[in-house]
């Protein structure tokens, strides 16, 4: 994974940074809830369903972020334009085009 952190300012997430850390703590006890799925042999049908909910949770915080992402990191650089912005537009264009093969 890259760190493409940016220290000199916070990012968008920051208000809603309660919600998310909630969201993904809900997330780790659906991982564990499917770990210990298997382990017990539970049948296929209600993993596969098990593991299609816990996509669904994180694409809905992949989600989450890339919009805050996009109103306040992109936004904030396109308003003070040069290579800043451009850098900006290209991470989120990025960002997308790895969502959507995932």
């Amino acid at each position: 994974m890259t760190d493409t952190s940016h220290t000199h300012e916070s990012h968008g997430y920051i208000t809603d940074k309660d919600k998310y850390l909630a969201r993904l703590r809900r997330i780790e006890g659906q991982t564990r809830g499917i770990h210990r799925m298997v382990d017990e042999e539970k049948y296929c049908i209600d993993i596969l369903t098990q593991i299609s909910a816990l996509t669904s949770a994180l694409e809905s915080v992949a989600l989450g972020l890339l919009d805050d992402h996009l109103k306040h990191c992109v936004v904030g650089a396109a308003v003070r334009g040069g290579a800043e912005a451009d850098e900006k537009i290209k991470e989120a264009s990025e960002a997308i085009a790895r969502l959507v093969r995932s």
